[in-house]
């Protein structure tokens, strides 16, 4: 039996595109336990507050609070990650850089479109180990 259709498939979390498509499924498909899979104990996420001119920040657990906001509030999340911008690093230790779009529907007539970069510090103990996210620094326009 072809099951090649049967639907998305999460990606290998030992390899860095695994990462970032299992990133994608979980915003995707609204999935908070991929996503919380993602994220190292000692994750930290940071923003730049233009209006206050300083960045905020925040740690796993604020974090998955509020991606659960969003993934509830939305109809529909479609995040599409474009081209690695930098990468440098090791096996254990790599800081990776790359865009991506993302439109948030929250009803028909209210859409965001989100254009940007994010900067990720992501780390494993070993090869054999999966990747996790300790840092994402989001730059977007919005």
């Amino acid at each position: 039996m072809d099951d090649s259709h049967s639907g998305p498939v999460l990606g290998d979390q030992r390899t860095v595109d695994g990462v970032f498509q299992n990133f994608r499924y979980a915003y995707n498909f609204k999935d908070t336990i991929v996503y919380g899979a993602l994220l190292d104990d000692e994750f930290v996420f940071v923003y730049r507050n233009y209006e206050k001119n300083m960045d905020v920040s925040w740690g796993r657990d604020e974090d998955m609070y509020t991606t659960n906001g969003l993934f509830q509030a939305a109809q529909n999340l479609d995040l599409i990650w474009n081209e690695v911008i930098v990468a440098i690093g090791d096996s254990l230790l790599l800081d990776i850089s790359r865009g991506f779009n993302l439109t948030i529907t929250f009803t028909p007539i209210d859409i965001i479109n989100i254009q940007g970069r994010a900067n990720f510090r992501l780390k494993r103990n070993s090869n054999k180990d999966v990747w996790k996210i300790i840092r994402w620094r989001d730059e977007s326009n919005y």
